[in-house]
């Protein structure tokens, strides 16, 4: 990452209780570590590549550790007001220990978790911290801590070399390149439908699904690989889905941005999800054939439904933006509404209507949302998850 390779950082003495940190390593954001005092560290997180901004992915390697401490963390350079942190959401944590003696992942952790302004801030922004006080539960443990649970572009390799392994699962899902990003990573497409006789297979209408255009909203990943497990899956329901429909899924849009460890932006510095209007391919190739993707699939078939899955930093529960005219259609069928209504119905535990807005904003014209509703695909949401 970076062209940058771990070094071992080499403590003077055997008595050396500091911390070492370290965060060059795939989906890594960390910049800075200050060392305050014995238990105390104020960190400052990296920007975006190319950019001055998007401090709020964080994920990093903490060793050395001393268990039983009361340690404090605070990092300095968040520039969002607001936050989830006010409201009860606390860091993430793994501990290598713990994952080998108790089989125990990710968790959340940390107490007196505090999200304020601060008195710093650069080129007329305002910094924001997160502090938080935790206890190490193992001496001389290997930790990791993140801002939301982390998904890299490996971990969909991994996931996509299994289904193309699988002697059922690769018969209804084919795994191609869609292109290539502009670091040569590639960026897959997923068809997904149970194979048909003749003609049937052209009445099919079809769903498109991408996810991690915003490489810090891991949890879009998540969601995405639990849609994957599903309709992959030999239940009744995802029979029926898959002989009445063709899913094209993209997992991962911007896979540059996940593998530097990025919030928001590509490695052209840019939010992807503002370019769908674009026709710069050589700059922003994922979102290029993507839209140019979609336009082939809507001369073959009717897009039933577009969704791009997102994590959300300020907002509780899950929920969708999606896409209205003022005059709406009367036809119940095609208006935009309906569609998260019957979610609602379905899970009103998990899925929250009141959340739910359908005003199309001036700033987000060139979101995939609003783009492919004006291409003509009439249920067209962005898909928000706490």
């Amino acid at each position: 990452v970076r062209g940058l390779s771990p070094s071992k950082q080499i403590l003077h003495e055997n008595g050396d209780n500091t911390l070492i940190f370290e965060a060059r390593f795939e989906s890594g954001n960390l910049q800075k570590v200050v060392k305050v005092n014995e238990f105390e560290y104020q960190l400052t997180l990296r920007t975006d590549l190319y950019t001055s901004k998007y401090t709020q992915w964080y994920y990093f390697q903490v060793s050395n550790t001393q268990a039983g401490m009361p340690y404090r963390f605070t990092i300095v350079n968040f520039t969002k007001r607001n936050s989830l942190y006010k409201r009860g959401m606390r860091p993430l944590l793994y501990s290598e220990a713990d994952a080998k003696k108790h089989n125990v992942g990710w968790r959340r952790t940390g107490n007196e978790i505090k999200y304020y302004r601060n008195s710093a801030g650069q080129g007329g922004r305002q910094y924001f911290s997160l502090t938080w006080t935790f206890q190490f539960p193992h001496n001389r443990d290997t930790c990791y801590f993140a801002h939301c649970y982390p998904y890299t572009y490996s971990n969909l390799q991994d996931y996509l070399v299994s289904i193309s392994k699988d002697p059922v699962k690769s018969k209804f899902c084919k795994i191609h390149i869609l292109c290539h990003s502009l670091a040569r990573n590639i960026v897959y497409v997923l068809t997904i439908t149970n194979p048909h006789e003749g003609d049937k297979g052209t009445k099919r209408k079809a769903v498109v699904l991408t996810a991690r255009v915003h490489p810090g909203e891991t949890n879009s990943s998540w969601i995405m690989k639990g849609f994957l497990d599903y309709i992959l899956g030999n239940s009744g329901n995802a029979q029926v889905l898959r002989d009445n429909f063709v899913f094209k899924v993209i997992p991962m849009l911007n896979p540059d941005g996940v593998i530097v460890g990025n919030h928001r932006c590509s490695l052209a510095g840019q939010d992807l999800n503002r370019k769908y209007k674009s026709n710069l391919k050589e700059f922003y190739p994922s979102i290029w054939y993507t839209r140019n993707m979609i336009k082939r699939v809507m001369e073959e078939r009717d897009i039933i439904l577009y969704c791009d899955l997102h994590g959300h930093n300020r907002k509780k529960n899950v929920f969708v933006y999606g896409c209205e005219r003022k005059q709406q259609a009367k036809a119940p069928t095609l208006h935009p509404r309906v569609f998260p209504l019957l979610l609602s119905k379905i899970c009103p535990d998990k899925f929250s209507f009141p959340d739910c807005h359908f005003r199309v904003q001036k700033s987000k014209e060139g979101t995939g949302r609003v783009v492919m509703w004006k291409m003509g695909i009439s249920n067209s949401y962005t898909l928000e998850a706490s």
